[in-house]
Order: C-alpha cells, then sequence, then structure tokens
C-alpha cells in the first residue's frame, strides 16, 4: 500500500488537468472528466497503476442519488475516493436518460477530482497569480474609449461597481484613479 500511497501522491502533486470547455453563459471556462483522464495518462505506466471510476444508484427517495467512485491501483492495493450527485428529474428541455448522463459526468468529474485534489473552487478573491486564460482573457478587453468612460462616470455616480466596469474594459491607473473619485463624492454628497 506504502507504494501505491506514494505513486497517488507524486500524480497529485505532478499532474495539471486543464479546463478545456467555455461557459459562454457564465463567461468561465471549467473542466470536464475527460480533461482529467487525458491528464492522468501519462503517469499510468510510469507508476504502474490504473484508474478506474464506478457508479452505482445509492438512493431513490427524495431523488434517485448516484455514488461515483474513482479508483486508482496498482493491482494488489487499491484507494477510493466517492462524489454523490442528485438526479434532477424535473430538469426542462432533457429525456430521462439525459438527466441520468448529466448526473453521471458530474459525479465522475467530482470523484476524479476528489481522488487527484483537483480543487475547482477558486475565486477571483482568492490571491493566486492570474492563469494563462485570465491573461488571453485580460488581453482581449478592449481599451476603454473616452465616449465608454463618460458612460462609466454616469454609471459610477448612478451608484454602479467599478469591478463591473473592469470586467468589460481595460483601465488605466488614471481613469481607475478617476472613477474611484467620483465614487467617494457620490458617497459624500449622499451622507450630506
Amino acid at each position: 500500500m506504502k507504494e501505491l500511497t506514494k505513486s497517488l501522491a507524486t500524480i497529485q502533486t505532478k499532474m495539471k488537468a486543464k479546463k478545456s470547455s467555455y461557459n459562454s453563459f457564465g463567461k468561465y471556462y471549467f473542466r470536464k472528466s475527460e480533461d482529467i483522464l487525458e491528464a492522468i495518462k501519462p503517469f499510468l505506466l510510469e507508476h504502474g497503476v490504473y484508474v478506474t471510476v464506478s457508479e452505482e444508484i445509492v438512493a431513490t427517495d427524495p431523488v434517485p442519488t448516484l455514488q461515483s467512485t474513482a479508483t486508482i491501483s496498482d493491482g494488489k492495493d487499491a484507494i477510493h475516493a466517492t462524489a454523490l450527485v442528485g438526479v434532477d428529474l424535473n430538469q426542462k428541455g432533457m429525456q430521462t436518460a439525459q438527466q441520468f448522463g448529466a448526473a453521471s459526468t458530474y459525479g465522475k468529474k467530482y470523484a476524479l477530482g476528489n481522488l487527484f485534489l483537483i480543487d475547482d473552487t477558486e475565486d477571483a478573491d482568492s490571491g493566486k497569480k492570474p492563469s494563462v486564460v485570465d491573461k488571453i482573457k485580460e488581453k482581449a478587453k478592449p481599451t476603454i474609449t473616452t465616449a465608454q468612460l463618460t458612460k462609466a462616470k454616469e454609471y459610477m455616480l448612478a451608484g454602479g461597481d467599478i469591478k463591473a466596469i473592469e470586467s468589460k474594459y481595460k483601465l488605466t491607473a488614471a481613469d481607475k484613479k478617476e472613477l474611484n473619485e467620483l465614487k467617494a463624492e457620490k458617497a459624500d454628497i449622499t451622507k450630506a
């Protein structure tokens, strides 16, 4: 068991699973179970291990619940990680097979994430350095024009948030200072 634990720890430390899919509605990149499986493959022969994912229905009331189990094994010992996912049978626009398929996909991703210590909870306030994807998205933002800056000032005077403007446009330090000063003036006027 010691060798398997060492192999798993090495994989957890060295493996990088990319986020290859983009959600245009939420405007974020995300990782699929296929991305995790692709990232694992180079380590399998190197460490003499294999990975499987199995599923079973563990409850039916109040909703069907799938348990996905990701397993790493060297043929002798095994280490497991699980994830529980409810199946939304009321999801509109999906047939029952699709509802179970969506839950299955989600469960596999999180079981694998649990096994390989992949954390998808990072947020903008985490203090971590921006990823390559973040840098590309930042470069893709247009620089704010004079007309857009005027509208941004109006937005700030109406109580808007500078983060909303920064999510759409590149701002210079001077632009940020001016918008923050407007916000402060607005707060002072409101207090008086």
